[in-house]
């Protein structure tokens, strides 16, 4: 019996990711990567079930993974004040630093957007990541508004409104061919603005 590993189980994540960007999720297969892998499709499997195993695993490292730390931070232990606003901040920061700048998890965002339309990737993506930070935002919403930090509301909708915020202004480097890197210091600017807005419009009046 052979022993997985987490060394290999990350060459062949890695390696499928290149067959996903190459070929679209349509258009991989678990031959393919096995190939590439220069592997048998037995050892393949051993470690993915499928190729829509295969593909949750390129976009929890490549896309998804930056969102686990910001989400860790917005947990809420019950009787436990939080500061709204740098919890907002601390988010937003963790997460355009990587959403912004790194090359490959744009790749795989535009990829998802590419086969949505197609089959179930853009569902497979959003359970994989975005729903895990929307819940976890919906937990603090839903603590401050118990607490009178926030108007009274839908907290799923507050958490959804927040996140459009936070990438209203960046939404537009998924369609440029080359985007630039942003500064930290622009990064900063952008999620300060974002949290500033939000909290005027959700504040208690």
């Amino acid at each position: 019996m052979k022993v997985r590993t987490e060394t290999r189980r990350t060459a062949i994540v890695e390696t499928a990711a290149g067959v996903f960007l190459d070929l679209g999720y349509e258009g991989a297969s678990m031959k393919e990567v096995s190939i590439r892998l220069g592997g048998s499709k037995a050892t393949l499997y051993g470690y993915f079930s499928s190729k829509e195993a295969l593909f949750i695993a390129v976009v929890q490292m490549y896309a998804t993974s930056h969102l686990y730390n910001a989400v860790a931070d917005l947990v809420v232990e019950p009787g436990i004040s939080v500061n709204l606003e740098q919890s907002l901040l601390k988010f937003g920061r963790n997460m355009l630093k990587i959403v912004m700048n790194d090359s490959t998890a744009i790749k795989v965002y535009r990829m998802v957007l590419a086969e949505s339309g197609r089959s179930g990737m853009g569902t497979l993506f959003y359970q994989s990541g975005p729903s895990q930070s929307i819940d976890a935002l919906a937990t603090l919403m839903a603590a401050s508004v118990e607490n009178g930090v926030l108007s009274k509301g839908n907290p799923r909708v507050l958490a959804k409104q927040f996140l459009s915020l936070l990438t209203a202004e960046v939404d537009e480097r998924l369609f440029q061919q080359d985007p630039k890197p942003m500064t930290l210091t622009q990064i900063d600017e952008l999620v300060a603005t974002a949290v500033d807005m939000f909290l005027r419009g959700a504040l208690p009046r």
